[in-house]
C-alpha cells in the first residue's frame, strides 16, 4: 500500500490534515517568496530614510515615493500570480509593443531636459524603454527555449538583433544610460544561455574595434561624459562638478558616516541630483563606509536569491529568465554606484529601489514578480 496517497492514510482518517495541505502555506498560495520580499522591503526601507534625508525632509515627496512603492509592490503580487506558461504566450506581443512604443516616441514623444524619451498618454506619462527591460531578457529566453544550447552562431546573429533593434531606438532618443541597460539585460541571458569563452572574447574584441564607430555617433555631451571620467578635474566647475562633489560627498562619510540627516553636501545643495541619480552619494557621507556596505549587503541578497531560484528552474525558459532579470538588477546597481564613485562615467541611471522614480520601480517590481512566478508555480515531481 506504499503508492496510497496521504488522504487515504489512517493519520488523515483521525484528523491530521493531509500533508500536501499543510505544506502549501499561505506564501505559496499567494505565490509570494518570503526570503525575496523580506530583502525587498529592507532594502525598500533603506531606500525610503536616505530619500527622506536626501530631500532635506520634504515629506511630500517622501509620501510620493511611498505611493509609488505601494503600487509597485502590488503590481509584483499580481504578476506573480501568473503562471510563467502565461508568460511564453503573450511575450512576443509584449516585445513587439514595445518596440512600437519606442518608434512612437521617436515620433511623437514628449520631451524633457533635452531628450525625447516619454509617452505622454493624458493619464500616463512613462518611458517605453523601461518595458524592454522586460521585454528583452524574457523574449530572448522564449526564442532560446526550444534551441540547442549553447546557441549556435546563426541563434547568435538574431539574438544580436533582437536586442540591437530596441538598444538602438533607445540609444537615438538620446538615453544611453538605459540602452547600456538593455544591452546589458540581453548580454546577460546569452552568458546564462552557455556561450564559450572564445566566443566572448571575440565579442569584446569587436566591440573595440567597433569604439571609434560608437565615439563618432555619440553626441557632444555623451563624449563629453566619457573625458570627464577620465579626468574630472579638467573641469570642476563644469562638467566635472558632479562626480567631484559626489567623492566628497562619499569620503567626508569615513567609517560611521556623518548621522542621518547631517549630510552638509546634499542639504547645502552642493551635491547635485542628490535624491535621484547620485543618492549613493548621500548614504556614504550621512552612513559612512559600514552604510554603503550594509545597503550594497541589501542588493547582493536579492540577486543572489533570484539567482538562486533561477537554479532551481526547471526548464530552460524560466531559468533564462530567472538569472537574466536578476543579473539585469546587479548591472543596474553596479552602473550607478559605479558612476558616483567614479569607476565608470555618469550615465543618468538611477540606483534601483533606492533613487526617486515611478517608471523604473514599478518596472523592477514587475520583475521580481515574474522571478516569485517561477519559483513558485514549479511542478511537483514524482
Amino acid at each position: 500500500m506504499t503508492f496510497l496517497s496521504n488522504q487515504y492514510r489512517p493519520s488523515n482518517i483521525l484528523g491530521a490534515k493531509p500533508q500536501h495541505l499543510s505544506e502549501r502555506s499561505l506564501w505559496k498560495r499567494f505565490h509570494i517568496d518570503p526570503f525575496l520580499l523580506t530583502a525587498l522591503l529592507i532594502l525598500t526601507g533603506m531606500g525610503l530614510a536616505i530619500l527622506y534625508s536626501a530631500s532635506n525632509g520634504n515629506k511630500d515627496l517622501v509620501m510620493q515615493q511611498i505611493i509609488r512603492l505601494g503600487l509597485a509592490y502590488v503590481v509584483m503580487i499580481i504578476v506573480a500570480q501568473i503562471s510563467p506558461d502565461k508568460f511564453k504566450l503573450w511575450v512576443p506581443w509584449v516585445f513587439i509593443a514595445g518596440v512600437l512604443l519606442l518608434i512612437a516616441v521617436f515620433v511623437a514623444g514628449d520631451i524633457g531636459k533635452g531628450a525625447r524619451r516619454w509617452l505622454d498618454l493624458g493619464f500616463i506619462r512613462f518611458q517605453p524603454s523601461e518595458i524592454m527591460k522586460l521585454a528583452i531578457p524574457i523574449f530572448l529566453a522564449w526564442y532560446l527555449q526550444e534551441r540547442s544550447l549553447p546557441p549556435t552562431y546563426r541563434h547568435l546573429m538574431a539574438c544580436a538583433l533582437i536586442i540591437a533593434i530596441p538598444v538602438g531606438l533607445t540609444a537615438i532618443e538620446p538615453d544611453l544610460g538605459t540602452a547600456i541597460m538593455l544591452a546589458c539585460a540581453g548580454a546577460c541571458v546569452l552568458f546564462l544561455s552557455g556561450i564559450g569563452w572564445r566566443l566572448i572574447i571575440v565579442l569584446f574584441a569587436l566591440a573595440a574595434a567597433a569604439t571609434p564607430l560608437l565615439w563618432y555617433k555619440m553626441h557632444d555631451y555623451q563624449r563629453q561624459r566619457v573625458l570627464t571620467f577620465l579626468n574630472p578635474e579638467s573641469d570642476p566647475l563644469g562638467a566635472g562638478y558632479h562626480i567631484i562633489q559626489s567623492k566628497i560627498a562619499i569620503g567626508s562619510g569615513g567609517i560611521f558616516g556623518k548621522g542621518w540627516l547631517q549630510g552638509t553636501q546634499s542639504h547645502l545643495n552642493f551635491l547635485p541630483e542628490h535624491a535621484t541619480d547620485f543618492i549613493f552619494g548621500v548614504c556614504g557621507e550621512e552612513f559612512g563606509l559600514v552604510g554603503g556596505t550594509i545597503l550594497i549587503s541589501a542588493f547582493m541578497l536579492i540577486v543572489g536569491r533570484g539567482l538562486y531560484i533561477s537554479m532551481q528552474a526547471q526548464d530552460t525558459f524560466t531559468r533564462l529568465v530567472a538569472g537574466g532579470l536578476s543579473m539585469a538588477f546587479f548591472f543596474s546597481m553596479f552602473i550607478n554606484i559605479g558612476m558616483v564613485t567614479g569607476i565608470l562615467p555618469v550615465v543618468g541611471v538611477p540606483l534601483p529601489l533606492v533613487s526617486y522614480g515611478g517608471t523604473s520601480m514599478v518596472t523592477l517590481m514587475a520583475s521580481f514578480g515574474i522571478i516569485m512566478s517561477i519559483h513558485t508555480h514549479r511542478k511537483l515531481l514524482a
